[in-house]
């Protein structure tokens, strides 16, 4: 968890700067009000997941494929169970504030699935089989 930790840290504080910056710049009418929430909704998500992930491969080494999986599928329907959310309880009726909300939520979204597809990438090593790595 370690290598993982510092460098998602650092790249969670990256991707809030820069939210806050374009927040101050533009306003609402490019980042939703909602963006903090989100922001904070994939934060937590991400750990949660990755935490999950680690302690099921650290049951099983051969959960790998499993356990990726089955993050991915937990963050995309807790992900559409956020937007449904947002919709049914009046987003939706927003106007121009509802394509603000989607596009940093998407945004957002791909970050940090895309950070945690890099992470998972980079430590790739540990699981595969001896005798399977060529240079």
């Amino acid at each position: 968890m370690k290598t993982f930790l510092r460098p998602y840290l650092l790249f969670s504080l990256l991707v809030g700067f820069v939210l806050y910056a374009v927040y101050s710049q533009f306003g609402p009418r490019i980042v939703h009000p909602f963006t903090a929430y989100t922001f904070g909704f994939f934060f937590v998500l991400t750990l949660v997941l990755y935490r999950l992930m680690e302690r099921l491969i650290s049951a099983n080494p051969d959960n790998f494929l499993v356990a990726y999986f089955g993050a991915m599928i937990a963050r995309l329907l807790l992900s559409l169970t956020l937007v449904l959310v947002y919709l049914l309880r009046g987003g939706g009726h927003e106007g121009s504030a509802r394509w603000a909300f989607l596009g940093s939520f998407f945004l957002l979204y791909f970050l940090f699935a895309g950070f945690e597809v890099w992470s998972v990438l980079s430590n790739l090593r540990p699981f595969s089989k001896p005798g399977e790595i060529t240079k």
